[in-house]
């Protein structure tokens, strides 16, 4: 899947992260599908650096993607499967 949606900010609550993207849309998925983000504190969180094509934590070592998002990936890096229907 190809998108040109870029990110625009990330927000969480107790057990999901929401994604808003520059096209409008919100993604929210739980942080369940992401390990790292799960375990790590709210400020650690809170420190997300967003990109062109995705969202980096540097304290956690957490790269997501956005189209990786889109096509609902989860954390692949711990044999993670894919979560879309």
């Amino acid at each position: 899947m190809s998108s040109s949606a870029s990110p625009m900010g990330v927000r969480f609550d107790d057990d999901s992260m929401w994604a808003v993207l520059s096209d409008g849309r919100t993604i929210g998925v739980p942080l369940a599908w992401f390990l790292r983000l799960l375990k790590g504190s709210v400020e650690q969180r809170n420190q997300v650096r967003l990109s062109q094509f995705g969202l980096h934590w540097e304290a956690l070592d957490e790269d997501i993607s956005i189209a990786g998002l889109l096509e609902g990936f989860g954390d692949r890096s711990t044999g993670a499967q894919t979560f879309a229907a």
